[in-house]
């Protein structure tokens, strides 16, 4: 069963940096997409990045580049989010979820962390 928990949100100041870990367990996740959700309160649910767990290679939304950056530890099964940089906007909660590279739909989802970030 694939389970997959993030942590290190919380409030942080405008400009400020926070790194969110999703833990991913259950399979291994060599042939997965790995990525990051956002949602803010009455707004959907929208891309933030993601990575081939195999090779590593990233894409982010235009929102966010330049600013944030996934990473993965193999030995822990760990993604990361490393968000620098941060604007109120950034303010939602941010999910992980993983899907089969051949796959078009996440189909494993986080519960979720929070993250605010005040002006």
């Amino acid at each position: 069963q694939v389970q997959l928990v993030e942590s290190g949100g919380g409030l942080v100041q405008a400009g400020g940096s926070l790194r969110l870990s999703c833990a991913a367990s259950g399979r291994t996740f060599s042939n997965y997409v790995m990525a990051w959700f956002r949602q803010a309160p009455g707004k959907e649910r929208e891309f933030v990045g993601a990575m081939r767990w195999s090779g590593g290679s990233t894409n982010y939304a235009d929102s966010v580049k330049g600013r944030f950056t996934i990473s993965r530890d193999n030995a822990k099964n760990t993604v990361y989010l490393q968000m620098n940089s941060l604007k109120p906007e950034d303010t939602a909660v941010y999910y992980c979820a993983a899907r089969m590279g051949l796959m078009s739909t996440y189909n494993y989802w986080g519960q979720g962390t929070q993250v605010t970030v005040s002006s």
